[in-house]
């Protein structure tokens, strides 16, 4: 009883904030001027990531995986997740990719791709993420190609799975581009496996695609694991995108997590300012959940 009372007075005193921090993560591309560099990365990291999670990130996503010599920001993927972890941060994903040549995509071969793969896979579980997302691939020429491309990723995606991950891809706007009579991202998507290919869309990008981003929520349920939320610049601010509409249509859609993602600033903030904005602009909506993991 005594051991009760003790933990619910801890609780009463624990800041507000904490007890209703949202899940919500940074892709680092969005701060590249900072840390995207093994040297900035070295000298900024630990300040950086402290202010990530005072702002009320809980996860971030690699951009700068180096398959060569299997590091993430010049670090070794091990000590990549220890940095995260030190700042209380989780190391959710990475984009990382291993497109196929011409040659390859003409005679249907991804036999030397997915060696590829298999270290990069190897590299990402070394570093305790969740997904590996491609972020993007060009538009094919024809169907033929196109469908190589389709049974490349769910090739990928099986290795992926095997080693207890999940693979998708981001989306830009050149995806709703036709190849011959249909969308490629619908192409995509009828042709790929739901269960080891899922689509990471980005919601600006889609909307610069003229495409409406909850339709597309809408149109495969299940299909998007994962969202990069992003606006013209901090979130919220151009009025371009309802976010309202996408939260509420996103757990229909399959999605476990969002990752903020911005290209940069309009030049009077910068760009440290610019994430601090998007994370308090997130926490402050209602129609925003604390996770999507739990469907809380």
């Amino acid at each position: 009883m005594k051991k009760t009372i003790i933990l619910l007075a801890a609780l009463i005193i624990l800041p507000t904030a904490l007890l209703a921090k949202k899940q919500m993560a940074l892709q680092l591309y969005s701060i590249r001027e900072v840390i995207g560099t093994p040297e900035s990365y070295a000298k900024n990291h630990v300040e950086v990531f402290k202010k990530l999670a005072a702002w009320g990130y809980t996860a971030v996503e690699a951009a700068s995986y180096d398959q060569g010599r299997g590091t993430f920001y010049g670090v070794s993927p091990e000590q990549f997740r220890a940095d995260c972890e030190a700042a209380g941060l989780e190391c959710l994903s990475s984009h990382a990719t291993r497109g196929l040549s011409d040659e390859e995509l003409k005679n249907h071969d991804f036999t030397e791709a997915l060696k590829w793969w298999d270290k990069a896979i190897a590299d990402h579980k070394a570093a305790g993420m969740s997904y590996i997302v491609t972020p993007g691939w060009g538009v094919p020429k024809t169907q033929k190609e196109a469908q190589t491309l389709c049974d490349y990723a769910d090739a990928i995606g099986r290795r992926c799975a095997a080693a207890g991950l999940k693979y998708g891809y981001h989306t830009h706007s050149h995806e709703y581009q036709k190849v011959e009579d249909t969308r490629w991202i619908d192409y995509m998507m009828q042709h790929t496996d739901p269960a080891l290919y899922f689509w990471q869309m980005d919601t600006y990008w889609c909307v610069m695609g003229q495409q409406s981003p909850v339709s597309y929520l809408r149109k495969y349920p299940g299909r998007f694991r994962m969202l990069h939320i992003k606006d013209l610049y901090e979130l919220g601010a151009s009025g371009m995108l309802g976010f309202d509409a996408i939260f509420n249509a996103a757990p229909d859609a399959g999605l476990e997590y969002y990752v903020v993602e911005m290209e940069g600033t309009d030049g009077t903030i910068d760009i440290m300012e610019g994430v601090r904005r998007c994370a308090e602009y997130l926490n402050k909506q209602k129609f925003v959940k604390k996770s999507y993991r739990t469907g809380k």
